[in-house]
């Protein structure tokens, strides 16, 4: 595997890596950044404050600019060969703490994936989901929150040393009662990360691997979500100098939304600190597109009546999956698609422009929950995978067969800004991100055409 071949080496150049990002990172926070109080315990810093780096001798995670592979729930359906074929070196997917409860985390499926990509010398990305969207958080103190904190307790040791990167919590903001989502999710996230920081020390030690970050934010381009508890869940990151940043979800309705995640973001960390964006895509827009007639010549190739919908068309290759040249015509003569399909090249060049971003992660396979209750209505999420598993005939060899599109931006996004070589390991002193831009800058060619759905 491409991946063992650096495995020794990008670990031994880390520390080099460190020294010339810290470097090329030293970007001035704004002063709409700095000094924010949580008016809560969370703390406060201000641009020359709380904590260079990780914090508590670990070393900074070096701002890589990686794009790679997002499984969510199904990381142990993690396939080496569409991997390589990819040409992915970094894998990220979540774990459901209740889980712990009925299966214990040594032989969790999820946690065992993650060892065995790590031994295999890939890079991992694991968010910590902790869903309450049908319960309410327990208070601080309370012999609830210490049951949570000891199923916690179960399973970190099961994690640290292996991920290389640790998100507390999945999308708070989502998994929450929209009641509670404020200080109670402030005071549980806290009091959570907290936990973490503590445990990562005494079971990890000064030179642990494994980085923290607080997860994830979503909607941030909808000015309502921009609720006091999310300022004070980025003022707690950026207080906390063990939290190395933040991870983003932008999953839009209109391209050009994306940056608004940024220019709300970034200010509002410290200067050193980087962030995730473990997912995003267009998803919103996809579905505005749904009960679109499918394309004429679509319909004549293949023989659908002319008023055929794009929804029922994708429910028939579900129900029997499509060749690929069928799939990929019905997305290449829709104008919606096409003109979009270069997202993760435009979208990691916004990322990498900043000179702040980590790691970004993209969906890689289509799965169940994409296809379940299919209809007209339900977000077309199997539309952002790099493989289509569940709507185009397998391509043989233990692989699934490319979607539309991805793969080959996929591919070319592994190597350097300059073109020079990889970028996604640790082997080289070269990295990804470019020197730091404006905050401000937006994609060429992105317009906005409105509000977007919730």
């Amino acid at each position: 595997m491409r991946a063992l071949r650096f495995t020794t080496r990008r670990r031994a150049v880390a520390s080099v890596l460190t020294t010339a990002l810290a470097l090329a990172l030293t970007v001035a926070a704004p002063a709409s950044g700095a000094g924010i109080d949580t008016a809560s315990g969370a703390g406060s810093s201000t641009a020359s404050g709380a904590g260079d780096g990780a914090g508590g001798g670990v070393q900074p995670l070096p701002a890589l600019g990686a794009l790679g592979a997002n499984y969510n729930e199904n990381l142990d359906q993690l396939n080496h060969r569409e991997l390589r074929r990819a040409r992915a070196d970094w894998v990220r997917g979540f774990y459901v703490l209740p889980e712990a409860d009925s299966v214990p985390p040594a032989q969790s499926p999820t946690l065992r994936a993650v060892r065995d990509a790590h031994d295999s010398g890939l890079r991992t990305v694991l968010s910590l989901k902790f869903p309450r969207a049908g319960s309410s958080f327990p208070r601080p103190g309370s012999a609830e929150m210490a049951a949570e904190l000891a199923r916690l307790d179960r399973v970190l040791p099961q994690v640290f040393a292996t991920a290389d990167i640790v998100t507390i919590g999945n999308e708070p903001f989502i998994e929450s009662i929209p009641a509670e989502r404020d200080e109670r999710l402030n005071e549980f996230y806290e009091t959570v990360a907290r936990h973490v920081i503590d445990r990562r020390s005494e079971l990890c030690g000064a030179e642990c691997g494994t980085h923290l970050y607080m997860g994830a934010l979503n909607r941030l381009d909808l000015p309502r979500n921009r609720t006091p508890a999310v300022e004070r869940y980025l003022a707690f990151v950026r207080g906390t100098p063990e939290i190395e940043g933040v991870d983003l979800h932008p999953h839009v309705a209109d391209q050009a939304r994306i940056q608004d995640f940024l220019d709300y973001t970034l200010p509002r960390l410290r200067p050193e600190q980087t962030f995730l964006v473990t997912e995003f895509s267009l998803v919103w827009y996809w579905k505005r597109h749904m009960t679109d007639r499918i394309p004429a010549a679509f319909a004549e190739r293949y023989g659908y009546a002319a008023d055929t919908e794009v929804w029922q068309v994708i429910d028939e290759a579900i129900e029997q999956p499509f060749p690929s040249r069928k799939w990929d015509d019905l997305l290449s003569q829709s104008p919606w698609f096409e003109v979009k399909k270069h997202l993760l090249r435009d979208e990691m060049e916004r990322f990498r422009s900043t000179g702040r971003l980590a790691v970004a992660t993209y969906g890689f396979n289509q799965i169940p929950s994409m296809t379940a209750g299919w209809s007209a209505t339900k977000p077309p999420w199997l539309l952002n995978s790099v493989f289509a598993d569940l709507t185009v005939r397998p391509a043989g060899q233990g692989m699934a067969a490319p979607g539309y599109a991805w793969l080959d931006d996929f591919r070319a996004l592994q190597e350097t800004a300059d073109g020079a070589g990889p970028c996604s390991g640790l082997d080289t002193v070269r990295v990804c991100a470019r020197q730091p831009g404006p905050v401000g800058r937006s994609s060429e060619g992105s317009t906005r055409s409105g509000a977007s759905p919730s």
